[in-house]
């Protein structure tokens, strides 16, 4: 302990605090080094099996007979499971009812499980099941969303949001526009595939799981084994990455291994190759969508009706919720004064599509920037100018009844109007194409106006632990999961900001069920929001104790107790942060607390499609350029330009990579991300051979990517915003530049149909139709 020196001055920002500063994810060094441990990585318990699963060969069938004489006489068999083994549960559907671990009497899709294996290793587990001898009845599959939608053949019911009188609006309107588009799906293609490993112990089952949800695979497994929650416990340290794909699909597996390990009495591990993984997994939804939208010579709207169709395959899985985001998401940053906009949840007999970034919003945002485009056509102005007419203001209301409450869009789109050079870059491009030839220029600016919060409400909860030892280092841990998004770092520099402390003083652990119960999907973009808020509020109760036992100990207001700089400043002394905890500690003061927290103000009606779903909206936009060889449409983006809100930035290194991420990931899904299904309902886009994921070569030459300096007017942690999901949207301008390049063919009266992803065939289609001088 020493006295104070004059250099201290009370209230000066604390010169440890990591907030906000560029710091590398928290496992950033191992990952480089190749020591970060992924499931599969870890190392082989004795006598470890191995699982793989035998699943349908057909989209719909009743299963007439099945032999597994063979399968269970094949070397290195130790067990084998059917629905009728199962001593609990088969239902491990997230919300609703319909996906099971294995197959009844029916198949609804080409892959769903049957039967499974376990063995003494991977490959004799996967050479056993293609032993089965199976007798299918085949059923005529229903393939097709429009059909399904022509049928009323739903997962759920339908719902809408309403805001005024379309019907009318549109009638009195000006100008008139009818349209459809199907909307491609995509597979996540995380590097980690799916995999769980479980052992048993003696009262229940240990798993070892790559999910972003955590507490429904404690749930799901211990309902299949017919134990209570307390018996299953689950940990999580990291994904190879998730994209919402790890949200309920990692379940399945982990609920396999568990009900092997129960059986065996022997630690189990399934790993799915990544075929498997493709053919056996959901996507990201497609969506056939089409609208009505009424507006005025100015391209000012007027009334819009809109219909966004989900293709939730064969079971509802997560399709409510992702409709629901689809739904809220149709204006995306306009203000459409009279709307309807509905959502059906289609059935298909295809695998059930899952969550995926963004989770069913890009899909309504896409088409409502395609009508923006189209109305700009219409009307002879620039898209961006119609945008600008058309964005939110404060005190707008959305289609959903929620109020616009801060100006961050129109203000973030002037400014990267100017910073992008738009306006002389436009002209620039209608000079170029005005020469003619074989090569076309387009370029869009497009916004994007992203809800975070879960829609669910009762989601928007987290819980976390504190943990302060006897040397002053603490120990986090939380509900959320890191699957590289940086997670995991941006809550211990909350957490060491809480505790005026350096970041090196705080370790995250892994995510495990038996340290903080109940979590929430680390998914919505929340992670950071509703844990690092958890995180804070222990620390703030430990800082408390803390506090009061300095003024008691130093003989000063409690008031005037400082905690930072790695040092405790009370009372005329100043001692470094370990040795004061090592006072607490002999003085029995609490040094670990729980925390909690439950996002305000949040609430929404399913019913009548209205409320308040989202805390606050996290804005964005980008611009970018594009160049097409007509003659083949093969293409190149030139150059991007975003400017995005975050809010005061927790980590500007983590926000800017979560930007390019998403941008790249959300061009893929636009561009060259093809699903493929055959006549009989099997995935033919079911490897890296004939699913093209963008490359290092795709990612533009020149991308710039700038943070909007504005805190968040809503009180999440530390004024931060969500970063997570919203920059996936950003690459609708890429697919906006490649239609303007094409409408140039027609001088820009119209632009041609280019349903995304815009493959070079599609793009080529589309310029064919611009030469052809009539729109289809």
């Amino acid at each position: 302990m020493r006295k104070l020196t004059p250099a201290w001055k009370p209230g000066e920002l604390p010169a440890v605090d990591p907030v906000g500063k560029p710091l590398p994810q928290d496992s950033a060094l191992r990952h480089v080094l190749g020591t970060a441990v992924y499931v599969d990585d870890m190392p082989t318990y004795p006598d470890e099996l191995h699982v793989a699963a035998g699943v349908s060969e057909h989209a719909h069938a009743r299963i007439a007979a099945i032999d597994l004489a063979a399968v269970r006489a094949a070397p290195g068999v130790v067990d084998v499971v059917v629905q009728a083994d199962i001593p609990g549960s088969a239902d491990i559907s997230p919300v609703f009812e319909g996906d099971l671990l294995l197959a009844g009497d029916t198949v609804d899709f080409v892959g769903q499980t049957i039967f499974a294996v376990a063995a003494t290793s991977f490959e004799a587990a996967h050479r056993a099941v293609r032993l089965a001898r199976i007798d299918y009845e085949p059923l005529v599959p229903l393939l097709d969303v429009k059909t399904a939608l022509a049928e009323e053949d739903f997962v759920l019911q339908p719902r809408r949001s309403r805001l005024g009188d379309p019907e009318a609006a549109i009638a009195a309107a000006a100008h008139r526009l009818d349209g459809e588009m199907l909307v491609g799906g995509q597979e996540h293609f995380y590097l980690e595939g799916q995999v769980s490993v479980a052992h048993p112990d003696e009262v229940g089952v240990q798993i070892y799981s790559s999910s972003q949800h955590p507490a429904e695979v404690q749930k799901l497994a211990a309902e299949v084994l017919g134990l209570p929650l307390h018996a299953v416990q689950v940990q999580v340290r990291r994904m190879g990455g998730g994209f919402g794909g790890k949200e309920s699909q990692a379940a399945p597996l982990a609920c396999m291994a568990a009900l092997f390990a129960r059986r065996t009495g022997r630690a189990v591990r399934y790993r799915m190759p990544r075929w498997a993984d493709m053919v056996q997994t959901g996507k990201r939804h497609p969506f056939w969508n089409r609208y009505t939208v009424g507006f005025d010579g100015e391209g000012a709207i007027h009334g819009l009706v809109m219909d966004v169709a989900g293709d939730c395959g064969a079971t509802a899985d997560l399709s409510d919720g992702i409709v629901d985001r689809a739904v809220n998401h149709a204006d995306n940053a306009y203000f459409l004064h009279n709307a309807q906009v509905t959502g059906y949840r289609c059935r298909t007999n295809t695998v059930s599509h899952t969550a995926f970034r963004g989770f069913g919003g890009p899909q309504g945002i896409l088409t409502t920037e395609a009508f923006i485009e189209d109305i700009a056509r219409v009307v002879g102005r620039d898209p961006l100018d119609v945008r600008k007419l058309n964005l939110y203001r404060p005190g707008d209301r959305t289609p959903y009844g929620q109020e616009i409450e801060e100006s961050v869009l129109r203000d973030l789109v002037a400014e990267l109007e100017v910073s992008s050079d738009y306006r002389a870059r436009r002209a620039a491009v209608t000079a170029f194409n005005g020469e003619g030839g074989i090569l076309r220029r387009g370029l869009a600016l497009t916004p994007v106006k992203f809800g975070i919060s879960f829609t669910t409400t009762h989601l928007n909860q987290a819980g976390a632990l504190v943990h302060i030892y006897t040397d002053g280092s603490v120990h986090v841990s939380h509900g959320g999961t890191e699957m590289g998004q940086g997670l995991y770092i941006k809550v211990a520099q909350i957490v060491a900001r809480a505790l005026g402390v350096s970041i090196d003083r705080v370790m995250p652990s892994a995510t495990r069920t038996d340290k903080v119960p109940n979590g929430s999907p680390t998914a919505a973009s929340a992670g950071t929001d509703v844990n690092g808020m958890a995180a804070l509020d222990a620390c703030n109760r430990i800082k408390r104790g803390l506090v009061e036992f300095a003024g008691s100990h130093f003989g000063c207001d409690p008031a005037t107790v400082e905690i930072r700089d790695d040092h405790v400043f009370a009372g005329g002394h100043c001692m470094p942060f370990p040795e004061f905890i090592s006072l607490a500690y002999l003085n029995r003061v609490s040094l670990s607390s729980s925390g909690f927290y439950r996002t305000p103000k949040i609430h929404f009606n399913r019913e009548t499609g209205q409320g308040h779903p989202f805390f606050y909206f996290a804005n964005g936009a980008a611009c970018s350029e594009v160049v097409v060889d007509t003659s083949t449409g093969e293409y190149r983006v030139t150059r991007v330009d975003i400017l995005h809100d975050v809010g005061d930035s927790l980590n500007p290194a983590i926000d800017i990579g979560q930007i390019e991420g998403g941008f790249v990931q959300g061009m893929g899904w636009l561009t060259s991300e093809e699903l493929q299904w055959d006549s009989a309902g099997r995935l033919t886009s079911n490897s890296p051979a004939n699913y093209k994921i963008p490359t290092a070569a795709d990612v533009p030459a020149q991308f710039n990517v700038a943070l909007f300096n504005r805190p968040n007017h809503a009180e999440a942690v530390y004024r931060s915003k969500a970063v997570g999901e919203p920059p996936l949207v950003l690459p609708v301008s890429v697919w906006c530049a490649l239609r303007d390049a094409c409408a140039s063919l027609c001088d820009y009266r119209f632009n041609p149909r280019l349903d995304p992803p815009a493959t070079p065939e599609r793009v080529y289609w589309a310029v064919q139709e611009a030469l052809g001088g009539q729109p289809r």
